[in-house]
């Protein structure tokens, strides 16, 4: 039980504010987006600066709590909630600058992928980031940060050129490729395992404001077919070509026809991040191929298109994902994909192809933490629903689909699709750069005071 008036000392240190389990906004506070996750902290430092921040860490760190980091919130893991401790929030830092002459970005650690966005592309600028606008920049890029501009530019991670760092011992310190620069190694998809991240600093690209968009839907009965032809246009795409595939339920409304409401679909959805009309040209023969109940060929704004599927997982929906990288999608991968596909349980579960290659492949294995780059797809099972009564069932039906599946995959996993539970692919998540990211560990936080957050311990010696 911690003594009140540790806490008041420890609340009147915060430019921020304390909330506590019997303050009305807690439960409110504590909740992530993942509804399967309900843990309950003994307090919650809302931070508003890095000074706040070092001053949670001291807290902490003086009394024996284990600590939580919450960012966007969207990690499918709930790392962002500890049980009895101390959840230290930085949804209140999400302040955006950029540089438009040298096409730099600084993000705090509380922003997410909408609020960068929108400010980088108020000059037609953008770096790599997810395909859901409310995700966390800081958790996206730490496990390297997989979106539509990965072919072109590289992941979020391969795009980092600096952060600023609060260190186990309440130390704020800054990684660059000149200073800590092990640090910034790991940071660059090795997971938040090594402090907290008060600010990112990214390059960036010219990148719309428009981009050229595919949107195509089948019914799932032509599956086979689309995605053979999907297969033979991505493997001939250059690298401004990002198009992922994906199984979901057919929304139910106009433009869809009615007899497809709520009912699998396969979804073709990209975009050309170069001249329009070349990319509405490489689009062609999707556009041209089966019978879509929906195609949509045209540009759009490109943070439109990165917040097309936010509604598609909602807040408070109950998720569990599985998810690993393949080396290749043969013909019988697509049939187990589109078998279990078509028996998907949960309102919002959906099955996604991401390509990979381009500029994300280019990179050495070694050259960041994220190793990664050897694979040509990622699979993600990203299962939804909202009744604690189909929980057994929802999970059941990942893990027998992602263990179906592992015919073709190179052993590796996307770190930030872990779900909860899965401590025991932290290794395929890191491959060879595992030992070294220990090493560093071991230099940057030797008493595993952030252990929660990804489960990379120190080198320890006998």
């Amino acid at each position: 039980m911690l003594e009140q008036s540790k806490v008041e000392s420890f609340s009147e240190k915060m430019r921020g504010h304390v909330v506590l389990p019997e303050d009305s906004n807690y439960d409110e506070v504590r909740t992530i987006w993942n509804g399967i996750i309900d843990r309950k902290p003994a307090l919650i430092a809302r931070c508003e600066g890095t000074a706040d921040v070092v001053s949670a860490v001291n807290f902490a760190s003086e009394e024996g709590l284990e600590i939580s980091v919450k960012g966007g919130g969207h990690g499918v893991a709930g790392k962002a909630i500890c049980d009895h401790g101390l959840m230290i929030d930085l949804s209140l830092m999400n302040a955006v600058r950029v540089d438009s002459k040298a096409k730099r970005v600084r993000v705090e650690g509380g922003a997410k992928l909408g609020d960068m966005d929108h400010e980088t592309q108020a000059f037609g600028l953008a770096t790599t980031a997810g395909m859901v606008s409310v995700t966390g920049v800081g958790g996206l890029t730490l496990g390297g940060g997989i979106g539509y501009l990965g072919r072109s530019y590289g992941l979020s991670a391969d795009n980092l050129m600096s952060a600023d760092v609060v260190t186990a011992e309440g130390n704020v310190i800054h990684a660059s490729e000149t200073e800590n620069s092990d640090l910034l190694w790991a940071l660059r998809g090795g997971g938040g395992n090594f402090g907290i991240v008060t600010s990112f600093e990214f390059k960036l690209h010219e990148v719309g404001p428009e981009v050229m968009t595919g949107q195509f839907f089948y019914p799932i009965e032509q599956g086979k077919e689309v995605l053979q032809m999907y297969r033979q246009v991505m493997d001939e795409a250059p690298d401004q070509l990002t198009l992922n595939a994906m199984v979901i339920k057919t929304p139910p409304a106009a433009p869809f026809p009615e007899q497809y409401h709520s009912k699998p679909a396969l979804a073709i959805v990209g975009c050309y991040t170069g001249d329009l009309e070349k990319g509405k040209r490489l689009m062609k023969p999707l556009e041209n191929f089966g019978q879509p109940m929906l195609k949509m060929v045209q540009p759009m704004p490109y943070k439109f298109l990165q917040s097309s599927f936010d509604a598609a997982s909602p807040d408070g929906g109950r998720y569990y994902w599985k998810s690993q990288y393949l080396e290749a999608i043969p013909d019988d991968a697509l049939d187990t994909i589109l078998d279990y596909s078509s028996k998907a349980p949960g309102a919002f579960t959906a099955v996604f192809i991401e390509p990979m290659g381009g500029a994300i492949n280019r990179v050495g294995k070694s050259e960041t933490a994220y190793p990664h780059r050897d694979a040509m797809y990622n699979l993600g099972i990203s299962t939804g629903w909202m009744e604690p009564k189909d929980d057994a069932a929802c999970i059941s039906w990942t893990r027998e689909f992602h263990n179906k599946m592992t015919t073709y995959s190179t052993g590796g996993v996307y770190s930030n699709y872990l779900s909860q539970g899965e401590e025991e692919r932290i290794k395929a998540a890191f491959g060879e750069n595992f030992d070294r990211l220990q090493e560093i560990k071991s230099k940057y936080d030797p008493d595993n005071f952030f252990n929660k957050n990804m489960n990379i311990k120190p080198v320890t010696t006998s």
